[in-house]
């Protein structure tokens, strides 16, 4: 069998079981709706509609499309070579405090684009360097990633209050509503109508299309697979796996501090507690659900948008919470690991009797 012929064969192998894991995940939500006397046609209809119901709406889903995608780029460079990249919400918000250090130094300059320019670059180095960190902590330390992402997490959080709240804070006011807004010719442009942000949504593009050349026609892509796949690698290759495992976690960085850099200067225009919105977590869950395919990924981050954005309708229009939309998410990525599970048990069965043949 050739190379495309495999390739197309997993593809629609990984389809069958998507579509299953669908069916069996509305099946779950439906009896979940039902148990709480709620009507599922009905919430599925608005979260539809809240969500490509109009252009105004359909601007939302891709503002959250975004940075989840982006956050989901970076992720596929660390799940490559092996690693739980669990700081990457972390890594969200330090790139937006360091887009906002650099827009604030802006707003008594004269060249807004340069510092609109300066601060992506600086939300990008400022993700890289914590995800850095995690990654010292980890071949260096000894420190499992997951649990120096998480710590790093909790520290990233506190100094995005203790900016708000002290040093940046709004003049005679500190406010969980974050600091002062940026005028606006330190925004990203954006189409007036639906305030969507162009360049924002093109680097996205660009960031997609990087990371599937990177990761399928580069040596660095081979080596973080090849490490991935069979630590032993290393020798075969004359490969130093820690100096691969730093440079894959600054590429998720990277990206996720791309994403936060655009949640200051593309949608809220100033940092505030929840810069990250929890996007660096749900895009673990995206990058799962996809089976680390760069391709999908893309298309799973924009369902996930839309059931954020479209849940928001349930409250209003039918009393219900909108966290329905987690337990979608999280059926979904349930059911997708479930049928993963399951086909490496039906695989291994299948070695199993042929070795007996």
């Amino acid at each position: 069998m050739s190379s495309s012929q495999d390739t197309a064969s997993k593809f629609f192998r990984y389809s069958r079981e998507l579509i299953l894991a669908l069916v069996v995940v509305f099946a779950f939500t439906t009896f979940i709706l039902l148990l709480a006397g709620a009507p599922p046609l009905a919430a599925y209809y608005h979260i539809f509609k809240g969500s490509l119901g109009s252009l105004g709406k359909l601007s939302h889903v891709i503002k959250a499309w975004i940075p989840l995608t982006l956050c989901a780029c970076g992720l596929l460079y660390s799940f490559r070579i092996g690693l739980w990249n669990i700081g990457v919400e972390g890594q969200v918000m330090v790139g937006a405090v360091f887009t906002t250090f650099v827009l604030r130094l802006g707003m008594e300059g004269h060249v807004p684009v340069f510092y609109l320019v300066v601060s992506c670059i600086a939300g990008i180095a400022g993700g890289a360097l914590w995800a850095l960190i995690a990654g010292y902590l980890k071949t260096k330390g000894g420190i499992h990633e997951i649990f120096a992402g998480l710590g790093l997490n909790f520290v990233a959080q506190a100094i995005i209050l203790w900016l708000i709240f002290g040093p940046w804070k709004r003049a005679g006011i500190a406010s969980m509503s974050g600091t002062e807004m940026f005028p606006r010719d330190l925004w990203l442009p954006s189409v007036f109508a639906i305030r969507l942000s162009v360049i924002g949504l093109t680097l996205t593009v660009v960031a997609i299309v990087i990371t599937a050349l990177m990761l399928r026609y580069t040596k660095i892509g081979l080596y973080l697979k090849a490490l991935g796949s069979n630590v032993q690698a290393a020798h075969m290759f004359d490969l130093n796996p820690r100096r691969y495992m730093l440079l894959a976690m600054i590429f998720a960085g990277g990206f996720a501090g791309l994403a936060g850099s655009i949640q200051v200067t593309g949608v809220y225009h100033r940092l505030i507690p929840a810069i990250s919105s929890n996007y660096g977590y749900l895009a673990l869950l995206v990058v799962m659900l996809a089976n680390y395919n760069v391709w999908i990924s893309p298309a799973v981050a924009f369902f996930f948008a839309c059931l954020n954005v479209g849940s928001i309708q349930l409250p209003m229009v039918l009393h219900l919470d909108s966290s329905l939309s987690g337990v979608i998410q999280g059926a979904l990525v349930l059911a997708a690991l479930a049928m993963h599970a399951w086909r490496l048990q039906s695989a291994r069965r299948e070695e199993h009797v042929s070795s007996y043949e």
